[in-house]
């Protein structure tokens, strides 16, 4: 496979500011639109343009398939674990007022850590699934 000079020079350069928005999306996502889906989907392009541009192999050692199949479970056990927290503090699954002192300030924790939760479980999965399709025509 040929890789053409101009395609990669300039998916190097535009990779950092794909993650940048990314991680705006993501730490964006309480004020207003987007959130961890969003950045999850953006971040699994990141990884799929580096798939196309530089080859699978090079993606692999990005996202190894090992972290990648882990991230499915894993975003699911921390949006889950974020509910059961609630419930041991007394609150009803996924309130999340009782993360802080300050009601506000403990939505706004107990949001993040979701939306973390999703961002990991979303990239995880569309990776996994690029993977999968990738190594299906081997």
């Amino acid at each position: 496979m040929t890789f053409d000079l101009i395609l990669r020079i300039g998916s190097k350069l535009i990779l950092p500011f794909i993650l940048l928005f990314a991680l705006y999306v993501q730490f964006h996502g309480d004020y207003g639109p987007g959130g961890g889906f969003q950045a999850g989907v953006i971040t699994a392009g990141m990884v799929i343009l580096v798939a196309i541009t530089f080859g699978i192999n090079t993606a692999k050692r990005i996202a190894p398939r090992a972290l990648v199949e882990r991230m499915v479970p894993l975003g699911a056990l921390i949006f889950a674990g974020t509910g059961v927290v609630g419930m041991l503090m007394g609150r009803n699954y996924l309130d999340y007022s009782g993360f802080s002192a300050d009601v506000a300030h403990g939505h706004e924790i107990g949001i993040f850590v979701v939306e973390a939760g999703v961002l990991i479980t979303v990239a995880g999965t569309m990776c996994a699934l690029f993977y999968a399709f990738v190594e299906r025509g081997r």
